[in-house]
């Protein structure tokens, strides 16, 4: 079982903020976000709905055997494809762009894997946006956890519990300087926080 998700901030305007990475205030971020907000401002349909969206439209970089490198989330928006943590980026900042607290989440599997948690009904609740194409079982759920990958700690992988405001500077620092290309992610993709 993994441990409850803990935020690292006790303030929600945190979870809000937008940044160079998580851009919500860019015109297509805003456009796509009233574009999937459903009828009645429900806030967990609009959570599932951008969710559905990060996880089945966007392409998992891997899966799709793409050589392009994001890390903005209007820049994961218009091409349409990012590693783990772009996506997760991604789904931050449509969460953001209508008002519902989302931050960032993290395991040790064999690389750094990259998911979000959300805010709805008083609670945090992790979701995994990364894509199901590979075996992946990422599913919206805010009662019980469906994450992409269960963690195996007799293999040495790690859950951290910790739900953080801002990507990780460490994850953001290499997406930023990440050369394009084949198996780019393959090439020095942090193992941990």
């Amino acid at each position: 079982m993994n441990p409850a998700p803990t935020p690292t901030s006790d303030r929600l305007s945190d979870y809000l903020a937008a940044d160079a990475v998580i851009d919500h205030g860019h015109r297509s971020i805003r456009a796509l976000a009233d574009a999937l907000r459903p009828v009645g401002d429900d806030p967990v349909e609009a959570a599932k709905t951008a969710f559905l969206f990060v996880r089945d439209e966007v392409e998992h970089v891997i899966d799709a055997a793409d050589p392009r490198v994001t890390w903005r989330a209007s820049d994961v928006l218009r091409e349409r494809v990012g590693i783990c943590h772009a996506k997760a980026h991604l789904l931050a900042a449509l969460l953001r762009a209508q008002g519902i607290p989302a931050g960032f989440c993290y395991q040790e599997l064999s690389a750094l894997h990259g998911l979000n948690a959300v805010y709805l009904h008083g609670r945090w609740s992790r979701l995994d946006a990364r894509g199901n194409r590979t075996g992946a079982g990422g599913e919206f759920s805010l009662d019980v956890e469906k994450l992409a990958w269960p963690v195996e700690p007799e293999r040495g992988e790690r859950d951290h519990p910790e739900i953080h405001p801002a990507p990780a500077p460490v994850v953001v620092d290499f997406l930023m300087t990440a050369e394009p290309g084949p198996g780019w992610y393959e090439k020095g993709l942090p193992r941990t926080l």
